[in-house]
């Protein structure tokens, strides 16, 4: 399912002393299930654009596609929305609040008035999906977990509303590298197995070159670069004006670039950057 932004323009504060654009001409697109990485420095609009990406927020101006619907005409319902875009908040697992795993997991496609054998199958295809294993922990109150399988709990809950668009708040925040490592191929997984479009935000930029297959850049509520992971990070110095940095491969590669003669490296992981430099050395 892709996703078109028109000129999408969104003000906090309207008419006050203190107004201010969150979202100033914001145009984009998401082609069909590819995944699109955010950056952007804490207040550049990235919540508030995702926001508009599901209903939550109407924008002063401009337009939000979901393929050929329009959702931000007033004439779609925020039901339908709902269904085709799921979006998972950071730290979602402080959503978390039935007392089995099971039942949040239902929750949501309880409220859509699905009859009880379609509830139970999207449960236990949602569990499924994030890597748990409904008959283990269907019983289970979703609070005995790890902050890793809270977080996936909490993410089978938007699952089992079938979406084809899925947002991506910050997935890893506050995670252990091991459960960092296990959300990141969860979602892979997904992506892989689902062929949904996804939107990934975060501030760890390995994360996004290894995730997006393309990236946008936002900084006061706009959008000031667009491209490839390789595109943008190429921006290194435009990037630190941002106050965003690149992924640690490309940093250690540009280092090595301005003190050894010769060598150029457009490396995004640790693993091709050890190959250019080893290249380099062979030659």
């Amino acid at each position: 399912m892709s996703i078109t932004v028109k000129n999408l323009k969104y003000i906090y504060n309207k008419g006050l002393p203190g107004e201010t654009a969150a979202l100033d001409d914001v145009s984009f697109e998401i082609e069909d299930g590819s995944i699109l990485g955010v950056i952007g420095h804490t207040g550049s609009g990235k919540s508030t654009l995702l926001q508009h990406l599901n209903g939550l927020l109407k924008p002063d101006s401009g337009e939000v596609w979901i393929d050929d619907a329009c959702i931000t005409d007033g004439s779609t319902k925020l039901v339908d929305i709902r269904r085709r875009v799921g979006l998972v908040f950071q730290y979602p697992e402080y959503q978390l609040f039935e007392e089995t795993v099971a039942k949040d997991v239902a929750f949501g496609p309880r409220n859509l008035g699905l009859d009880e054998d379609e509830i139970q199958r999207r449960v236990r295809y949602a569990l499924d999906l994030v890597g748990l294993n409904y008959e283990e922990i269907k019983d289970m109150s979703p609070f005995e977990h790890s902050g890793g399988n809270k977080r996936r709990i909490a993410l089978a809950g938007v699952l089992a509303m079938e979406p084809k668009v899925l947002i991506l708040d910050e997935p890893t925040a506050g995670l252990d590298p091991k459960a960092h490592r296990e959300i990141l191929s969860m979602v892979k997984r997904i992506h892989e197995n689902e062929g949904m479009s996804i939107v990934f935000v975060s501030h760890n930029m390995a994360d996004i070159a290894s995730m997006a297959d393309k990236v946008i850049v936002m900084n006061t509520g706009r959008i000031v670069l667009e491209g490839t992971p390789a595109q943008v990070f190429a921006h290194s110095e435009e990037l630190a004006g941002m106050g965003l940095n690149v992924p640690p491969a490309r940093e250690m590669t540009d280092k090595l670039a301005r003190i050894v003669p010769g060598f150029k490296s457009e490396a995004l992981s640790i693993t091709q950057a050890a190959a250019d430099i080893k290249a380099f050395i062979n030659n």
